[in-house]
């Protein structure tokens, strides 16, 4: 059984500074933190326990903008749904538009379809 580390409070401010600067070019958590030589679940615990910024999952902001954005994007999610909601409605109406009458042919006695009646 591998033998637990304990990282200095030094350490840990370093390595997350650094994993910040990889978060920021684009590296994934599991990148980062095989690159620090901790696990992701360690590195999760430290940028918890720091309350420092978080660039991987967005700007640090006090928590009544925080608040505030949420219910911003909330909002503009509800309407976002109801203008595709609309669209498709549309585009639904076109294409039954497009399509013209619809023609429900009767077969005769004889087999052929009777095309002289139209039935909606």
């Amino acid at each position: 059984m591998a033998q637990k580390k304990r990282h200095s409070r030094a350490e840990i401010a370093t390595k997350l500074a650094h994993a910040n600067d990889l978060a920021m070019r684009g590296k994934l958590q599991s990148q980062i933190a095989r690159t620090l030589g901790v696990s992701v679940m360690t590195l999760h615990r430290w940028r918890k326990a720091s309350h420092g910024p978080q660039p991987a999952h967005g700007v640090a902001q006090p928590n009544g903008a925080r608040g505030n954005r949420i219910a911003e994007l909330q909002l503009e999610n509800l309407r976002l749904r109801r203008l595709v909601t609309d669209l498709l409605l549309e585009k639904i109406r076109l294409e039954e538009a497009a399509q013209g009458p619809k023609v429900f042919g009767v077969t005769g006695r004889d087999g052929h379809p009777d095309n002289d009646r139209l039935y909606p």
